[in-house]
């Protein structure tokens, strides 16, 4: 099997002729977009051999300077399109990575979540707000005013639509990866995520699956109530990913959540064997997570984003050890 083939058997639940994996990292801040992102991809999928390239992204919702209150949100958040420059600029450098990319590799793009891209405006707005700060806005601000906060929240939500159109039919992905957050039950109760988080991520999902492409879902961040990615994220996804040493939730308890869809994990990804293990402590981890989890239905990956400083030699070790499975 090439290695697409190989992913698409087990995203199908097919029998395979070995495990395929996906591991990334978010790049240093010189190499994160532009040419540099590029050649930082592109060394990345040598030294890993990875089943599937996945594509990072920080071509994100631009930040918008000092924002007060929920009028200056709505304000400031401006109509979303294709030829917005952070999805132009995502879209060449996808094309660049792929025109000189594994031609039988399986390919995936990164679409951070309605919750993430809501707060990337706030981003930079002071060296004094926290990543936990900046969602602790987002939560008052929509508590403050819904209707502005939506407002400006469904042109971000149209915008990644568009976004997940490109990706697909411009570029050529196979798929596209939803990094979800909100279920985290700090932020937002049942009730607001069930109102004011489910319906855009559904409306991206969707958008996602409208092009054709398999949509890989990923829950991130811990205290996870994943409850709340119910049976309307399961019908969208193809595949999921989420945090299971974080959440926590285990691979076994996250298949009988998701019946039938495919599980890609099984690794952690800021400790444990693939940070501070050996080649052969990893190859033992790796089959110990295939063993336990089943040959079929599983992508073998980490919980998430792995440190920049990872040794790649760890990840080949993963990935030639479970494409011999």
């Amino acid at each position: 099997m090439t290695k697409r083939e190989r992913v698409i058997a087990a995203i199908e639940g097919r029998e395979t002729d070995g495990i395929p994996s996906s591991f990334s990292l978010h790049f240093p801040e010189g190499q994160a977009v532009g040419d540099p992102a590029v050649e930082a991809h592109l060394a990345f999928f040598q030294a890993t051999d990875t089943d599937i390239l996945k594509i990072m992204n920080e071509n994100l919702v631009p930040c918008c300077g000092m924002i007060r209150t929920p009028q200056e949100y709505y304000e400031k958040i401006p109509v979303i399109t294709r030829k917005t420059k952070f999805i132009d600029d995502q879209i060449e450098m996808t094309k660049k990575i792929l025109d000189r990319a594994d031609k039988d590799a399986f390919t995936l793009g990164t679409l951070h979540g309605i919750c993430a891209s809501g707060v990337h405006p706030f981003e930079k707005m002071g060296d004094g707000f926290t990543l936990s700060e900046m969602r602790q806005i987002q939560v008052d601000f929509l508590r403050w005013d819904e209707e502005k906060m939506l407002a400006a929240l469904h042109r971000i939500a149209d915008g990644m639509c568009e976004l997940a159109a490109a990706y697909v039919k411009e570029a050529g992905l196979d798929a596209v990866y939803y990094a979800a957050l909100g279920a985290e039950t700090k932020w937002f109760t049942e009730e607001e995520f069930e109102r004011w988080i489910k319906p855009m991520d559904l409306q991206i999902m969707k958008a996602i699956k409208d092009t054709g492409a398999y949509c890989f879902l990923h829950m991130c961040k811990s205290g996870l109530n994943m409850k709340r990615y119910d049976a309307d994220y399961a019908a969208l996804s193809d595949v999921v990913n989420w945090g299971v040493y974080e959440a926590p939730l285990s691979m076994e308890e996250g298949r009988r959540l998701f019946e039938g869809i495919t599980v890609m994990g099984g690794l952690k990804n800021r400790t444990g064997s693939l940070v501070e293990g050996t080649k052969e402590d990893v190859r033992r981890d790796v089959r110990e997570v295939v063993q336990s989890f089943g040959r079929r239905g599983l992508i073998l990956g980490a919980d998430c984003t792995l440190a920049t400083e990872q040794d790649l030699s760890l990840l080949r070790a993963a990935v030639e050890e479970a494409r011999r499975l």
